[in-house]
């Protein structure tokens, strides 16, 4: 203990520096020891104490060392540190350079050589939220890969992590390569009160051409450095890997010895801060001082630790270009050996550089420059245009279409450059990948067929002609147009990507295999498109298939800032003076074929961007749409009158499915389990100033957007950065409205749901513009309105069930909306009226729908009505009461005509029997005749009045066989005898009626 007294003695100590000085002190007094060489002991410090100081002890290599052992003494400041090129020397406590073939970073630690994986590094790999439980992810780690390490490429996610504490603030840098969007790659810090980086700023930017370097900050004290990457393989199409290399960490604590230049670099100085790769032909092994050239027949890249055989040179170890015009107007066919060469010419089977071609005439420049006096092609001036050969003013009321075309490939244009990219090394720069070849441009062969060897153009910018200013609105910004094709013998790949920012482009399309030559053409929607990039790629083999070629024969791009003129175009003149500027035709009107003057388009039509001149460039919109303002496109504002087969008329308004709504297609699974479905945005319609569907991608930090009226990514649940979804591979499928209608197909483009019982479905048609590899005339959608006025929710979009991601060909994707407010407006032919009985003097008039109901909104169904009436009681007495009173009359009056007909009976068969049955002859009339035109009431007839007994007794007598009374009818000759036989009896009068004529009696 006498050692842990003098040092508590000396100074005060922190209890954890006292406790470990103390433990080694024990440890020697504890063992019988013997007196130790320098080799058996090494310094260390301990930790620092409150003050900032620490002391240095000796530390056995050997528990049975402790004899001997040098007293503890008073160490450097913790915040001490050595300059770049030194270390610090524990014995003298004083900085040193670092001896030649060796390096030091200072108050860094570098990690450059990943033959494994470095102390202190961990990986490890975890299933992806939404995962399949039973998926093992023990194997998708970073895997270190001599130079570098990568990352995994599967669904897994795959963390890198390394902790480390600063002494002082500090910072990281590292360089990466992130060539693929299908894999998310993030880096973030998290601190020693587990704070880490804000989400934000966790993303890391798209490096497809070359390596990329990330710095960072750091603060003091414990810092966890953190690389997740989780790759989204939803096509089956392999992914790229993530690679990391050159991991540098400043601010750590002093560093005590060298590092040896790893092989293939090396320092010949002594007090080195890193150490040089080693130029081609040469090689180093681990610590050297200088690089060893290889023998004659040996070669080596850049970096190499060892030489390699020269093969025997080959085809596919040379390209041909074309020489630029000499003075004479010359160009010459040349082969040229593909840098650095690697082939060998003398050995046996090897073949010779062919013979450079004769001079043939140049062909003419590219449209828009001419030929220079040194043979050379210049820009034409501004406001003058060319073919290639001679510039020439535009004439009047015309103006210059400005923009790049090339055709011609003897030179590489100024704005475009190629390069070559290896994962393994950094130098992109190092050989030439794309060559010109007088009618085309194509890809020369490379060391290993897994190259990508990229073509860039680049413009400043986009401006729009004079006359379109004032309506860039409904003008096209740009586009770019390339004739292509690819000669293939594997499964090579040819990319075309788009910069939409400085930094960063995103794959536009691709094409597999081999390609006949083809047009394709790209629609530039924004000013900081500033970039284009072909990158070819043969396959994954090594130099198999180095004959597998890509070529271009033209680029135009429309509208670029630095652009030259190709032809001048008619414009619409502000006025008919001479010189007068040119302006845009009014909204609505197009430029009359070889006028200046603007015609209106017919109503209800829109213009084309792309031909502005002659009536062809109106365009009529479809069914139940309405042009907009700046006549551009056709709208539909979701009101809209259709009238049925059986032509009645129906009024609909979708205004409450106008908001942007969602749907997704059933969910599907990767090879690892991870769960993933499509996700579409449609905006149904709505006037100009709606709110268009759109679709992200925040895979990368590119944010990469589109807009229209339905559009498609992909989406995967997942919990990086936060964050429930991940949306990927947005793309357009409708950015315009075609036409609104019962019909089934309009366009040639139709809708497979099958038609719906009673309503017909109400459809939109849209088309994008877009096209592609596999939708050559671009995508189309369908959105089929059904009523369901049991459908309450807004969001019930089905797809369909043989096509569960919305589409059978890629092309045309079809949907079902079921909604109540997809019925008609309801109308009074909707509902019908029941009336109900008259209960107490009320009766009830209720209003119910016609059913199945189909129609929603509208008109409403009218309240209830009350009404006062009659009740049955009622009108049932009266009835009854008519009824007997006109039973009555009808008995009466039945009486009355019976009495009357008998009386005639009885006087006609008295006239009868008086005429004695003498034919023709009437007896004499016992009265006047009734005259004709008389009243039968006014005559009366005066018949002897009988008793009682007498009329009985005339009752009784007797008819006649023909039914009638026989009664005796007195003669005009024989009346007195029978007035003085009834003398007694009174005279009856008897009232006859008249008839027409008069009788003789």
């Amino acid at each position: 203990m006498h050692h842990c007294q003098n040092i508590t003695n000396t100074r005060l100590w922190s209890s954890e520096t006292l406790s470990i000085v103390c433990f080694y002190v024990q440890l020697c007094e504890t063992h019988t020891c013997v007196s130790p060489l320098q080799s058996d002991y090494h310094f260390e410090y301990t930790e620092c104490d409150v003050l900032g100081s620490r002391w240095r002890v000796a530390v056995p290599n050997k528990a049975d060392t402790c004899t001997g052992l040098p007293d503890p003494v008073k160490g450097t400041q913790c915040t001490f540190s050595c300059n770049e090129g030194e270390y610090l020397d524990m014995q003298s406590q004083q900085c040193q350079k670092c001896a030649a073939g060796t390096y030091s970073l200072g108050t860094s630690v570098a990690f450059d050589e990943w033959d494994s994986l470095p102390t202190g590094f961990v990986t490890h790999g975890v299933i992806t939220n939404e995962g399949n439980d039973q998926t093992d992810c023990s194997n998708s780690t970073w895997t270190p890969k001599g130079d570098y390490i990568a990352s995994n490429t599967d669904e897994c996610t795959a963390t890198l992590s390394y902790a480390v504490n600063l002494k002082q603030p500090g910072s990281l840098s590292f360089e990466y390569f992130y060539p693929d969007t299908s894999i998310y790659f993030e880096f973030f810090v998290q601190n020693d009160q587990c704070q880490s980086t804000d989400s934000n700023s966790r993303w890391m930017r798209i490096s497809e051409s070359s390596w990329s370097k990330y710095t960072v900050e750091l603060n003091k004290g414990n810092n966890v450095l953190y690389w997740r990457t989780i790759a989204y393989s939803l096509q089956g199409s392999a992914v790229k890997p993530v690679l990391l290399r050159n991991i540098q960490i400043s601010g750590v604590a002093y560093t005590s010895e060298c590092f040896h230049c790893k092989p293939g670099t090396h320092s010949a100085n002594p007090g080195s801060a890193r150490c040089t790769p080693c130029p081609a032909d040469t090689y180093s092994n681990k610590g050297a001082t200088t690089c060893h050239e290889c023998e004659q027949d040996k070669y080596a890249v850049v970096g190499s630790a060892s030489c390699k055989p020269r093969p025997a040179c080959a085809s596919s170890d040379y390209f041909y270009t074309h020489t630029p015009c000499d003075s004479e107007g010359k160009t010459q066919l040349m082969y040229k050996w593909i840098e650095p060469k690697i082939c060998s010419e003398t050995v046996e089977g090897a073949l010779k550089l062919p013979a450079s071609g004769e001079k043939q005439t140049c062909p003419p420049c590219n449209p828009g420059f001419f030929v220079s006096n040194s043979s050379t092609c210049e820009p034409c001036p501004s406001g003058s245009f060319s073919n290639g050969t001679v510039c020439t003013e535009c004439p009047a009321g015309t103006e210059p279409v400005v923009g790049f075309e090339y055709k011609w490939w003897n030179t590489m244009p100024a704005n475009m450059k190629s390069a070559v990219y290896n994962q393994v090394f950094s130098d992109s720069n190092r050989r030439t990948a794309w060559e010109v070849a007088g009618e085309y441009i194509y890809t020369t062969p490379g060391d290993q067929d897994t190259d990508y060897l990229m073509l860039t153009l680049s413009v400043p910018g986009y401006r729009l002609p004079q006359s379109m200013v004032k309506d860039a609105e409904r003008s096209e910004l740009s586009r770019i147009t390339f004739v292509f094709e690819t000669i293939c013998t594997a499964d090579c790949k040819l990319y075309f990507l788009a910069g939409y920012n400085q930094w960063n482009n995103d794959v536009v399309e691709h094409w597999n295999g081999r390609n006949h030559k083809q047009s394709y053409s790209y629609l530039i929607q924004s000013n900081s498109t500033v970039s284009f990039t072909w990158t070819f790629k043969r396959t994954d083999g090594t130099r198999n298939y180095s004959a597998d070629v890509a070529k271009i024969y033209s680029i135009v791009i429309t509208n670029a800032i630095g652009g030259v003129a190709t032809k001048c175009r008619r414009c619409a003149l502000m006025s008919v003076k001479a010189g007068s500027a040119c302006v845009l035709c009014p909204p609505g009107h197009y430029m009359v074929t070889g006028t200046e003057a603007c015609q209106k388009c017919p109503p209800n039509t829109f213009i084309r961007t792309d031909q502005p001149v002659g009536e062809a460039a109106c365009i009529r919109c479809g069914p139940n749409t309405t042009t907009n303002k700046a006549y551009t496109a056709c709208l539909s504002d979701c009101i809209l009158d259709l009238r049925t087969s059986k032509g009645a008329l129906l009024h609909y308004d979708f205004s409450p499915l106008a908001n942007v709504t969602s749907v997704h297609s059933s969910p599907r699974f990767t090879s690892k389990g991870l769960r993933y479905f499509h996700r579409f945005n449609l905006g149904l319609c709505g006037t100009e100033g709606r709110m268009p569907a759109s679709c992200v991608d925040n895979v990368t930090e590119s944010g990469r957007e589109v807009k229209g009226y339905v559009c498609q990514s992909t989406v995967v649940p997942s919990d990086i950065r936060s964050q429930s979804l991940v949306s990927s591979q947005p793309f357009l499928i409708g950015d315009s409205l075609i036409g609104v209608t019962t019909e089934t197909t309009l366009g040639n483009i139709s809708s497979m749901f099958p038609a719906a019982l009673g309503l017909p479905d109400v459809i939109f048609y849209y088309k994008s513009s877009d096209a592609t590899q596999s939708c050559k005339q671009g995508r189309s959608a369908t959105v089929r309105m059904r009523c369901d006025p049991t459908v309450t929710t807004k969001n019930r979009i089905m797809l369909p069930s043989n096509c569960s991601e919305g589409t059978c060909d890629g092309c045309t994707f079809h949907f079902l909306w079921q909604s109540q407010h997809a019925c008609p407006l309801c109308t009074k032919n909707h509902y019908r009226e029941i009336v109900s009985a008259c209960i107490q003097g009320i009766q009830r008039t209720t209003y119910v729908w016609q059913q199945p109901v189909q129609c929603y909104g509208g008109q409403p169904l009218p309240a209830q009505k009350v009404s006062a009436c009659v009740t049955l009681d009622f009108w049932l007495k009266f009835g009854v009461s008519t009824g007997a009173v006109a039973a009555v009359l009808l008995i009466s009056l039945i009486c009355y005509f019976w009495k009357k007909t008998r009386k005639l009976q009885y006087k006609y068969s008295r006239l009868m029997m008086t005429s004695g049955g003498r034919e023709c002859e009437l007896p004499t009339a016992d009265s006047c005749a009734i005259m004709e035109g008389e009243d039968a009431e006014d005559d009366l007839m005066d018949l002897t009045k009988k008793s009682f007994f007498t009329k009985i007794k005339s009752f009784s007598r007797e008819r006649t066989s023909d039914g009638f009374d026989s009664v005796p009818l007195k003669s005009s000759s024989s009346r007195q005898r029978l007035v003085e036989e009834d003398s007694d009896d009174e005279i009856e009068q008897i009232t006859l009626p008249r008839h027409r004529g008069s009788v003789q009696m």
